[in-house]
Formats: structure tokens, sequence, C-alpha cells
């Protein structure tokens, strides 16, 4: 009872969303809102590129943290990603980018349903190793569909996202990763907030609190993959190709969580920074170091879990922006 009594009391307390709290998270979305305005010379095309695969590592980080919240530690964000993906490639040939686009991520989300379900019992690493194995079972389907629905293992091709334009398709992924941390930022001044904080620390606890742990679990499970698949949607409509090997990758898994553990695990601003860094380093290694991103995942995961344990939000919290993004 006593350890209940304390989850209650750690469950109860609000975030601080002082204004001084959401500085950073002002000023993080205030540069990426310019930085297609400022003077990039020669370069410019590239760069927007680069900065627009930067906001969809950042949303697919931000949405699996939303979901690591509720205490489950996912390897199926690549399926949902790629969910998203193949949904808007078949979709758009349909209807216009603006209904396919939702309703690609819908479909994906009702899909985190049924694993949800299905896993429910599992915890832990038994849980991770489950949804690993689901990825690979949606890339082993998707690969073998018929070439003439999904292209097989050779590939789709993607309907053009906004006609190509660069620069809409950059202004669309900023809206995504705005729509996403406002998400995120409602779910922490609401009672999902507190659910998914009782249930991190103890399912049992969490009971014994009165919180509904399926259904808790299941719609952080809905939430965090709706939005992994709208991530997926603007990959696929800036590529304008997706094939299964590439697409559900089990590095388009890990990297969320990744990015997530080095920014800082359940906040809204710190999977953003923390993807945002390790981007751009991957960016830096990838002429320099064969597969270089994957050497920096690794070892800033380690070095961070050693020596930096909440992350680049803690050194935030340490200076003289405190609070909770």
């Amino acid at each position: 009872m006593s350890r209940a009594m304390e989850t209650s009391r750690t469950v109860t307390r609000r975030p601080d969303f002082t204004a001084r709290a959401l500085v950073p998270l002002g000023l993080f979305f205030g540069l990426a809102l310019v930085f297609p305005f400022l003077p990039l010379g020669t370069r410019a095309e590239y760069l927007l590129q680069i900065a627009f695969f930067t906001l969809v590592a950042a949303i697919l980080a931000l949405s699996w943290d939303i979901l690591a919240r509720s205490g489950q530690v996912s390897l199926a964000h690549a399926a949902f990603y790629g969910l998203g993906a193949y949904g808007f490639a078949l979709l758009g040939k349909v209807m216009p980018w603006f209904a396919a686009m939702p309703l690609a991520a819908l479909i994906a989300g009702l899909v985190s349903l049924i694993l949800g379900a299905v896993t429910l019992r599992l915890s832990g690493m038994y849980f991770a190793i489950a949804t690993l194995a689901f990825t690979e079972v949606v890339r082993t389907i998707i690969q073998n569909l018929p070439e003439s629905v999904a292209g097989g293992a050779n590939g789709l091709l993607v309907p053009a996202l906004l006609g190509g334009n660069a620069r809409a398709q950059y202004f669309l992924a900023f809206g995504v990763l705005l729509f996403t941390a406002l998400v995120s930022l409602a779910i922490r001044r609401s009672r999902l907030h507190h659910a998914f904080a009782a249930i991190r620390q103890g399912e049992e606890t969490a009971r014994v609190l009165g919180v509904s742990v399926v259904r808790y679990k299941l719609a952080a499970f809905f939430i965090s993959s709706f939005l992994a698949a709208l991530g997926g949607v603007l990959f696929a409509g800036k590529t304008f190709f997706i094939n299964p090997l590439e697409t559900f990758s089990l590095a388009n898994s890990i990297a969320p969580l990744t990015t997530s553990i080095f920014g800082g695990l359940y906040t809204t601003l710190g999977p953003m920074l923390g993807a945002t860094v390790l981007r751009v380093a991957e960016e830096l290694l990838h002429n320099s170091v064969k597969n270089g991103y994957l050497v920096v995942y690794g070892l800033v995961l380690m070095l961070t879990i050693l020596w930096l344990p909440r992350g680049l939000m803690g050194l935030l919290r340490r200076g003289k922006h405190g609070g909770e993004l």
C-alpha cells in the first residue's frame, strides 16, 4: 500500500509549463520555421532536404517517446512507419494527398491496436522481441504481395507529395512535427500523463490506483503509431520510391529509441533535439565513415546511458531553462 501511495504522489505532480520552461521549445520551432528563408547559398536545395529528413526523424523520435511513457519499449516503429509509407503510396493513386495522408496513418493506428491486444501480457525484453518480430512479419507480407499491388521486393513508386515542391514539403513536415509536439504537450497535461506514469512504475500498482492498464496501453500504441505513420507518409512522398528492405529496416526502429534516450526520455523537446543533433552528425560522417550513423548511434547510446542518463534535457534543466517539456 505504501508503494501505491508513493506512486500516487508521483503521478499526480503536474509538469511545469511556465513560460520559462517553454522558451527552448519555442526557440526550436522558431529556428525550424525560418530555416528555409536563410541565405543557404548554392547548397540550399541539399540543406533543405537534410532539414526535411531531420524533421521526419524528430517526428519518429517523439512518437516513439509517447509510447515509451507507458513503459512499453517497442521495436515495431519501422512497421508503422512503413505502413504509413505504403498506405500513402497505394491510397495516393486514388485520392488526393490530403485525404490519403491521414487515412494511411489511421490504418497504421488500427493495426497497432491489434498488435497491442496480442502483446499486452508481455513486458520488458519479451515485449521488445515480439514487436521486432511483428515488423519482420509485416515486411515479409508486403514483400510477398503481388508486384501489381505493392511492388514486391522491387519496391513501389509513390506519388510526389505537393507536386515535388521542396519548400512546400518542408513546411508540411514542419506542420506535422508541430502537431506531434502539441499532442505530446496535451498528453502531459491530461489524465493520460498520470496513467502512463503509473503504468511505467508498475502495472499492479497502477491497477490499485484504478488505472485501466489495457485501455491506456492501447491508447499509447494508437497515438504513437498514428504519428509514426505520418512520418512514413512524408518520407514516401519525398523520395517517390519505397521498398520493403529499407522501409522496414531495423535502423528505422532503433533510431527513434536512440534519439529519444539521447535527447531525454518522457519529454517533448528532448526527442526532437536528440534527432536533430544525431541527424546532423550522421550527415557529417556519411562521406567519411561507412555506415557512420550506426557507429554514432551505438556510441552515443552507450555514453548517454553511462554519463548522461537524462539526455540533453538533463543539461537544459541544470541551466536557466528549468521545468519539464
